[in-house]
């Protein structure tokens, strides 16, 4: 043979190893969820939390940094949204990569966040979004201006499939501050498709979250109450729920294994810092 012939075939056989090995990857490949949160530089919330917890669900977390905060595991004492470009393009090239199986959002801070997250969804039509509406953090700093939560529910809500706001969060989107989970959600019921409300906020001895539909079926979760008070807990939930749905289950059963796994976390949770734990939310030999 001749030493060009070889080095054709030896050029071929190359190519299709890539083409196999690509194939191979793309077989396997795990469900992408798109992320827009802020980043939370203690790391027990935002987007470091939605990475771990969805590599604990067998899925790839595409980041798109939305806010940047300054804050502990103590409470936030400020934040910065992105411009609006910066996070469109930040988005757009993974939509143009990356085959989007979910969407999970979180910290928006800004109407014009809202009008941005829309912009990116009417580019995947039909893909599942998880909305966390994230208001105020843990130790009780507001994460953006009171006319974000009425964005939420007015724009974002049609869109999405569930949202998971704790009760004082759903409070504030419903206009109720002292409404109970129920006469929230009929508040919010005709905005959005599903909702998740997350106990966890009195002195009760099992927490009681409930999934509300619109079609008038309930679901009641049951847990028990754990002490201490966690940072990130409610990103936890929301992402793991964006994995579940990416990974085709079924929701009331997704928010089940959502739960399941976010109690988990907090039975495991850790105090690396001076405030509130921070969930567990990969094994210790992957942490």
């Amino acid at each position: 043979m001749a030493v060009a012939d070889r080095r054709t075939t030896a050029a071929s056989r190359q190519r299709g190893l890539v083409i196999s090995s690509h194939a191979m990857k793309n077989f396997t490949s795990r469900p992408v969820v798109l992320c827009l949160s802020g980043h939370d530089p203690s790391g027990g919330a935002g987007l470091q939390a939605d990475i771990e917890a969805l590599l604990a669900q067998a899925c790839h977390a595409a980041p798109t940094v939305t806010a940047l905060t300054v804050q502990d595991t103590v409470n936030v004492s400020d934040f910065r949204v992105l411009d609006r470009e910066w996070v469109l393009a930040q988005a757009n090239a993974v939509i143009a990569d990356l085959p989007i199986a979910a969407v999970k959002l979180g910290m928006l801070g800004s109407v014009e966040m809202v009008e941005t997250v829309l912009e990116i969804m009417a580019r995947l039509p039909g893909v599942p979004l998880v909305c966390d509406p994230v208001l105020r953090a843990g130790g009780g700093g507001a994460l953006g201006k009171e006319d974000v939560g009425y964005a939420m529910r007015e724009r974002l809500f049609p869109v999405s499939t569930i949202a998971t706001p704790n009760l004082p969060e759903a409070r504030i989107l419903a206009e109720l501050p002292e409404g109970s989970a129920d006469e929230c959600a009929e508040r919010l019921l005709p905005h959005i498709r599903h909702l998740l409300i997350t106990g966890g906020h009195g002195d009760e001895s099992e927490v009681h979250n409930r999934l509300y539909c619109r079609d008038g079926s309930r679901h009641d979760f049951t847990c028990a109450r754990l002490p201490g008070s966690y940072h990130g807990s409610g990103c936890t939930l929301a992402s793991a729920l964006a994995g579940r749905l990416a990974l085709g289950e079924e929701l009331t059963s997704a928010v089940r294994s959502a739960l399941d796994y976010t109690w988990r976390t907090l039975r495991d949770a850790e105090a690396p810092g001076h405030g509130q734990y921070v969930p567990r939310r990969l094994p210790l030999d992957l942490a």
